[in-house]
């Protein structure tokens, strides 16, 4: 369980990290840059509230696991690189003590970001963000939702010190 402390507060988060398959590295350094991508986007301005405390659990596992899951939740019989199984919101408009899952592929995630030129640590926390605000409602399906996103994501990612990923190449 990772979690840091506000002044005079409880924890931001409670995260439950589970690496299943893939060539992730140590899970304290991964419980490290996830507590802080996801820290970062639950403090920033504009998020929906989260209860101090609440938990997500991350899955760090391999694109035969995520294909599965894509297959069976949304249909698609492809590798992705992330997918987010939100709990929702409670009836008083705040989210509950449980965010609800994340899971990441490696093989997606290295492949994207050796073709994309970044480092694993920028993608991942990227994509952490990224499926961190699919679980608070956040969608990019339609254009002026996708905007709304993609403009959080690149402030959060921006005070992680983490350049604009959808400012394509300079």
């Amino acid at each position: 369980m990772a979690g840091r402390k506000r002044a005079g507060a409880g924890p931001v988060l409670s995260l439950e990290i589970a690496v299943e398959a893939g060539d992730w590295g140590p899970k304290k350094s991964l419980t490290r840059l996830a507590g802080r991508a996801l820290e970062t986007a639950a403090g920033q301005a504009g998020v929906p509230p989260v209860l101090p405390g609440a938990e997500l659990s991350l899955l760090f596992t391999d694109d035969a696991h995520i294909r599965d899951l894509n297959r069976r939740f949304r249909g698609f019989d492809k590798p992705t690189n992330v997918l987010s199984f939100p709990a929702g919101m409670s009836e008083n408009g705040r989210f509950g003590l449980l965010l609800g899952d994340i899971v990441i592929a490696f093989e997606t995630v290295a492949r994207e970001a050796a073709a994309q030129d970044l480092t694993m640590e920028a993608h991942l926390s990227h994509l952490l963000v990224h499926g961190f605000l699919h679980l608070l409602g956040f969608d990019h399906i339609e254009e002026a939702e996708a905007a709304a996103m993609e403009g959080l994501e690149t402030a959060i990612l921006a005070g992680l010190g983490i350049a604009d990923p959808y400012a394509g190449p300079p």
